[in-house]
């Protein structure tokens, strides 16, 4: 069974919900304190062993190839200055033993099409797909989870987790089915009322290559676009997908609520500014009751 060492990154999205931030900057490049959030998506997937990692961008996308190049100017700046330590830092975003490999989607047609877009790339292997607005903190990585499962058994692989009634119509949901973690089927953005769970498949994905095969006979979907969900869907009628609850605490940082929620977490673990930050948003709770 091969290995699986290629990623996907589906960033090719306006980013619409953040703007006008996002007007120059992709939204992939908000920091979460002073780190972006896609580069916690690739230190996921570097950390599960993943050697390529594949992003699909679009035509405003250009900054978040220059985050993972090199740059040399400033590294020697930094060093001059005797900062070797946030030298080390931009040296260090994408080890050296990593690629980083840039496809342009050329329009908004769903994120089964942007996973399509990579297939020259992929071959027939299997590969994972991150979302980079699903951050995910904890002491298990989703996508090391996965790849093992995949190593396993050589099934697609979905991280999923119970979501509430109101948000059921924001995602892929699982169709159960027998057997441990099996799955029966996937939905996409079903109704509450037609939904099979609760339980939905969130940003984090291993699949068999046959899944291209099967995106490129997909019509469109939900809102008019190529689904992803659609082609997991038929490979689970199959008994060929496997679902695995995410460990740990995911924020949907692609909503403005769920990033500023991580701000907050990270800002309270941070290992120099916890505990005074802390303590200013104590003050800050007590002031707003006051």
């Amino acid at each position: 069974m091969t290995t699986v060492r290629k990623a996907v990154f589906p960033v090719a999205g306006l980013g619409t919900r953040f703007l006008p931030a996002t007007k120059a900057m992709p939204k992939e490049l908000l920091p979460i304190i002073d780190k972006p959030i896609i580069q916690y998506a690739v230190d996921e997937a570097i950390a599960a062993g993943i050697t390529d990692l594949i992003f699909v961008t679009g035509r405003t996308k250009r900054a978040i190839e220059d985050h993972f190049d090199g740059n040399p100017e400033l590294e020697r700046e930094l060093r001059e200055k005797g900062k070797d330590d946030l030298a080390a830092t931009i040296r260090g975003i994408v080890p050296d033993h990593v690629n980083c490999i840039f496809i342009r989607q050329p329009a908004a047609l769903g994120l089964g099409h942007a996973v399509l877009c990579a297939a020259p790339v992929i071959g027939r292997e299997p590969f994972a797909v991150l979302l980079a607005d699903d951050v995910v903190k904890g002491s298990t990585s989703p996508t090391e989870e996965l790849v093992a499962g995949f190593e396993r058994t050589g099934c697609t692989q979905l991280s999923v987790m119970e979501v509430e009634g109101t948000e059921v119509s924001k995602y892929g949901i699982v169709v159960p089915g027998e057997g441990f973690h099996a799955v029966a089927g996937l939905v996409e953005k079903p109704k509450l009322e037609d939904a099979p769970s609760r339980l939905a498949s969130i940003g984090r994905y291993v699949l068999e290559p046959e899944i291209l095969d099967i995106l490129t006979e997909t019509p469109p979907g939900a809102g008019g676009e190529i689904q992803l969900a659609d082609a997991v869907n038929r490979r689970a009628l199959e008994g060929r997908v496997a679902a695995v609850p995410l460990s740990g605490t995911r924020y949907d940082c692609g909503s403005k609520f769920g990033y500023l929620e991580a701000i907050v977490d990270f800002a309270l673990d941070h290992e120099e500014y916890g505990t005074a930050f802390g303590d200013l948003i104590r003050v800050r709770a007590r002031r707003n009751a006051a």
